[in-house]
């Protein structure tokens, strides 16, 4: 059997809370008419708020005797609990008001393969964080592929290789990678710690797709050219842990970013090869179109983006990371 409700849980169930800042004003004007004024409206209709309150708590608030107007002891208390209210709804606006609108809707990413870097992984974290109800479709593709979906206007942003931009799309340099040359765990020149350039010359090579002139990555062509390499390319992908795993099983020596594969130099899968300076510097961009119709949710991670790459050097987005 349900039991009846105290009265007091009753009252609070149906007091108005205009009621209770009516009297307030009451209070503090010390008439009913200074409150009526105050609150722009009729004597009237303030002493109808008074009464319903004087009814509700089946106590009387307020004496006027002629001049005379005196808070009763209940209509003391009710002050008190009514300034307290007050305070607490003044604070819910202010808290309400300074906390941010949450975004929602889509964005749509192309990315090169294998992004290594501990700030861009820091970077989704943040972000979701912050953005929740965001939602994230990315796409990983070549370079080049990403690189003239942006030019397309396609997408909300690209992250990727790039060596001339086009006109058309604004960039920002994400990380600085320096390929180097490497052989893998099953190649004869594995663990050769006295090995010169000119030994490296008749060997085959593992390289990436997009590895040929005008692509993302000919300055790896342009470098076995120049130094007169006679090595044929046996094997190709557009993926860099697919290059990588070539080059462990033996099947020829390629480049990768130097910071992509610390580890691996660490636990014996991969040998650095001469030369010590490195073969190319390719920049991995961040790639948006100039003049595309951009969603809140876009313009959102664009600036965060933008904003945690500026947070951070060089130094510390190369650290444990590379792509395709």
């Amino acid at each position: 059997m349900k039991l009846p409700a105290h009265p007091e849980t009753r009252i609070a169930d149906h007091l108005d809370w205009n009621l209770l800042r009516t009297f307030l004003v009451i209070v503090q004007e010390r008439s009913i008419s200074g409150a009526a004024a105050k609150m722009h409206r009729t004597q009237s209709a303030v002493s109808q708020a008074l009464k319903r309150l004087e009814e509700q708590l089946d106590r009387r608030l307020i004496e006027r005797h002629n001049t005379v107007f005196t808070v009763t002891n209940a209509g003391e208390e009710v002050c008190r609990a009514a300034e307290a209210i007050h305070g607490n709804v003044s604070q819910l606006l202010s808290d309400v008001s300074q906390t941010e609108v949450e975004e929602t809707g889509r964005i749509h990413l192309y990315v090169a393969s294998r992004i290594h870097s501990h700030v861009y992984d820091r970077f989704w974290s943040l972000f979701h964080r912050q953005y929740p109800r965001i939602e994230v479709q990315m796409e990983v593709l070549a370079s080049s592929e990403i690189v003239q979906l942006m030019h397309q206007g396609a997408g909300t942003a690209g992250i990727a290789l790039c060596r001339q931009m086009p006109k058309r799309l604004e960039s920002k340099v994400f990380l600085h990678q320096r390929y180097a040359l490497f052989c893998g765990r099953n190649h004869a020149l594995f663990g050769r710690p006295d090995l010169r350039i000119e030994d490296l010359m008749s060997e085959n090579f593992v390289s990436f797709a997009s590895d040929t002139l005008g692509d993302s990555l000919s300055p790896l062509t342009i470098f076995r050219d120049q130094r007169g390499f006679s090595g044929r390319v046996i094997a190709t992908s557009n993926q860099h842990d697919e290059v990588k795993r070539l080059l462990i099983a033996g099947l020829g020596i390629g480049c990768l970013p130097e910071h992509s594969v610390q580890r691996d130099l660490e636990e014996g899968r991969l040998w650095r090869l001469p030369p010590g300076e490195g073969v190319c510097s390719v920049d991995l961009h961040l790639l948006w179109h100039r003049n595309a119709q951009r969603s809140s949710a876009e313009l959102a991670f664009l600036k965060c983006f933008r904003d945690c790459i500026d947070g951070f050097s060089m130094e510390e987005r190369l650290a444990a990371g590379g792509t395709e």
